[in-house]
């Protein structure tokens, strides 16, 4: 197998820990955003869409979204098992990665992506340059605020977002949270239940990565 990654983006980090938890060790080769690598003719030949991460299988199939990454590797190394082994804990690993995508990478996406200056003209990732909106950068830092309500609602009924173990949903959430660093955002002290599920998450050796 064969990884894209980006070292200083969210996405791909998410896969960089799913492919740690499995315990795997892939050949990665490393895109920069900030150099504008993904948007190359020869990254583009890969990944049309110019976006990272990107796993190509053995067979070379090619696959260019955190949820096939980690479909595919789920079920090619299913041990230990991070996107839930019942039918229950399938289906609310798949909620709630959804749910912490749409409230929380993307509420930080639309606040750092329309008033970073460093993303000027890139409003959205892909092949497209697009104005920034101030209005939406604005927007994000409200719903960011809103997605640390969210984590700690759950969080205090759970010990992990999808159940009793940990799972692919906590990984794009500890992401997610830890992102919005960009936007000068943090969960509030007193959110004790995010900040002992954050503790947790950092104890984890596939966290540095």
């Amino acid at each position: 197998m064969l990884f894209y990654d980006c070292s200083t983006a969210p996405n791909p980090r998410r896969a960089r820990i799913f492919i740690a938890e499995k315990g795997l060790t892939v050949e990665t080769r490393e895109i920069s955003i900030a150099k504008g690598e993904q948007l190359s003719p020869e990254f583009r030949a890969i990944n049309p869409r110019a976006t990272v991460p990107v796993l190509v299988t053995d067979d070379g199939t090619t696959l260019a979204e955190n949820i096939a990454i980690a479909t595919y590797l789920e079920a090619r190394f299913p041990e230990p098992p991070l996107m839930g082994t019942t039918p229950e804990e399938k289906g609310r690993v798949a909620m709630w990665n959804a749910i912490v995508e749409g409230q929380g990478g993307m509420a930080v996406a639309e606040a750092f992506r329309n008033g970073h200056p460093a993303m000027k003209g890139r409003a959205l990732p892909g092949p497209l340059d697009l104005p920034q909106i101030p209005e939406l950068a604005e927007r994000g830092l409200r719903r960011t605020h809103a997605y640390f309500d969210l984590l700690e609602t759950r969080l205090q009924q759970s010990p992990w977002l999808a159940g009793d173990s940990f799972t692919l949903a906590d990984i794009s959430a500890f992401v997610f949270t830890d992102f919005a660093r960009v936007v000068k955002l943090r969960p509030p002290e007193t959110n004790a239940a995010t900040q002992d599920w954050l503790t947790r998450m950092r104890a984890r050796p596939s966290s540095s990565l």
